[in-house]
This record gives structure tokens, sequence and C-alpha cells, in this order.
């Protein structure tokens, strides 16, 4: 069964750090692009990073800020978020896209995680 795990989500405090942990089972990450999309309450679900085998990108939010990694012995990727905002408050989602290089849209994605929640508040 091929499925997305995310963890690492919490309340944090503005300027505070948190990593993000999206782990595969029934595939290889290696093989796919993975993306971190971040749905706000009343918004569109948008892109926050994508990590692929050729490349990767970062939405402007994230800029200088997220850090995209991946561990293929763990079959995992992270998102490293630093100086988080109230405004990176969201519940963030990973996904999987067949291809192998970074892809912006959501219908290019095939296989999505549950979410998880990161609150940014003082």
């Amino acid at each position: 069964q091929l499925q997305l795990v995310e963890s690492g989500g919490g309340l944090v405090q503005p300027g505070g750090s948190l990593r993000l942990s999206c782990a595969a089972s029934g595939f290889t990450l290696d093989y796919y692009a993975i993306g971190w999309f971040r749905q706000a309450p009343g918004k569109e679900r948008e892109g926050v990073s994508c990590i692929s085998r050729t490349d990767t990108n970062y939405a402007v939010s994230g800029k200088g800020r997220f850090t995209i990694s991946r561990d293929n012995a763990k079959n995992t990727v992270y998102l490293q978020m630093n100086s988080l905002k109230p405004e990176d408050t969201a519940v963030y989602y990973c996904a999987a896209g067949p291809s192998d290089h970074c892809v912006g849209r959501r219908f290019e994605y095939s296989y999505w995680g549950q979410g998880t929640q990161v609150t940014v508040s003082s």
C-alpha cells in the first residue's frame, strides 16, 4: 500500500523553528518529485517547496527560511522551517508525483499525506 505520513507539526512561537517529516511506504521517494503544500483556514492549498532527483524549489513565502531535504536511506523528505511567522499557520501536506523534476500543480501529484498542523502563535 502506497502511503505518505507527515509528522513534526505543532505549536511554536513566532521566530521559532519546526522540522516536518514526510515518510513514504510502499514506494521509493527517490523516483518521485516530493512537494510540500499548505492550506490555511479559508484559503486555497498552496505549494511551499519541492524536491526531485534534479532540482529543488521554494515558494516566495518560504525562500530563505525553509529548507527541503531528503534522506533516501529513510525514504523520508524533510522541511526545515525557521523564523516562523503567524502567517505560516496552516495544515502542511506532502505529496509525491511521478516526475524526475519538480512540478508545481496539485494535479501532478498522485499521492498525498493526511497533513500535519502547524500553528505559529505567541
